[in-house]
């Protein structure tokens, strides 16, 4: 009984903030003109942190472990998610490695088969499905668990994120800028807003339309619009194929996927490393084997353009049983259900023991 009560406080939580600050976000964009420019560039700077923290660490990072950082820019990182608003790095991980390991169940937290509302923004404002809850459970974490830094979030987050997440922001946007309060709080949830529903995107508009050039058995998309103002994030048909690669699609131009230029910028100077990637022979294979032709997408025009079995292939294992491998989910790199034999197709760029 107190369980209940308690998830229901919960979910009329999620309900008021969530009609509060798009109100406050509508509002803010009808009077954008009573907000000092300085004040809107500050939030769409902030914005964009944010959008970093989510993308290169929460996701590509923690997530996926798709790259490797030292604590320099685990710090920024962290700073960075925690602008975004958007849960502790731990649980965002865990909900987004149960979303990919269970994808379109009754364990996905959003899952897509219960249309583009719920999967946008309904699975916030119900109970969760107790698939969900114990899935979650089982999903392995010890990795997060190990890391100070992430924990320390996690303890401390009832503080942390709403005063590093919005009371900062807002308060240098008055003192900065010499702008009224009122006007530093909107322009803050206006970002705020936007920044979520950019994410829910990925949840609901990705797993709706789109190209699935590398896999049409499945529901996530490509599409360029998400894929640019997502920082990269919108390949998802490919990045659900190839979640540990950290550029979450095969498309190496930063114009394309921010993202991939932050990531490169930190392994230049030597604090990213491990950075992992699929060759381009797996991925041709792959959209072959799986994919729907629509590969407009992709690097590789042409996907009939090599020989198939590259001689090459002879003192590796075969593809076509890393693909029967990998047509269970996998969450990311140190997911038990990605053997050792499949990392062999992995291009590790960067390497730890190479600096």
């Amino acid at each position: 009984m107190q369980e209940n009560i308690h998830k229901r406080k919960i979910i009329w939580r999620n309900v008021i903030i969530l009609s509060y600050v798009h109100a406050v976000a509508i509002y803010s964009a009808i009077n954008i003109s009573q907000c000092k420019w300085q004040v809107s560039l500050f939030a769409f700077f902030i914005a964009n942190l944010a959008a970093i923290g989510i993308t290169a660490g929460a996701h590509r990072l923690w997530t996926h472990k798709s790259y490797k950082a030292k604590l320099p820019l685990k710090i920024i990182l962290l700073i960075f998610q925690t602008l975004s608003f958007q849960q502790c790095i731990y649980d965002w991980a865990r909900d987004h490695r149960v979303h990919h390991k269970y994808t379109d169940t009754d364990a996905d937290p959003h899952n897509s088969k219960k249309g583009f509302f719920f999967s946008h923004i309904g699975w916030l404002l119900v109970n969760k499905h107790p698939e969900v809850i114990n899935k979650g459970k089982n999903i392995d974490m010890t990795d997060l668990q190990n890391d100070p830094l992430v924990m320390w979030q996690k303890k401390h987050c009832n503080w942390f994120l709403p005063v590093v997440g919005f009371l900062v922001p807002v308060w240098l946007s008055a003192i900065l800028f010499d702008e009224q309060w009122f006007h530093a709080w909107n322009a803050q949830c206006f970002r705020y807003v936007v920044g979520l529903n950019l994410t829910w995107l990925l949840n609901s508009g990705a797993h709706k339309w789109g190209a699935k050039p590398y896999d049409k058995n499945i529901s996530p998309t490509d599409t360029l619009i998400m894929g640019i103002t997502c920082f990269g994030e919108g390949w998802h048909n490919y990045h659900h194929v190839f979640p540990w690669d950290y550029k979450t699609s095969e498309l190496s131009n930063y114009g394309y996927n921010f993202t991939i230029a932050f990531i490169d910028f930190f392994a230049k100077i030597g604090w990213a490393y491990d950075l992992k990637t699929v060759s381009e022979e797996t991925i041709r294979k792959r959209m072959i084997r799986t994919g729907d032709g629509s590969n407009q997408y992709s690097n590789i025009k042409n996907i009939y353009s090599k020989e198939i079995n590259d001689s090459n292939n002879n003192c590796q294992p075969d593809h076509k049983t890393f693909d029967n491998k990998f047509s269970k989910n996998i969450w990311g790199w140190d997911d038990k259900d990605l053997d050792e034999e499949d990392k062999l197709f992995v291009h590790i760029y960067n390497q730890e023991n190479k600096q």
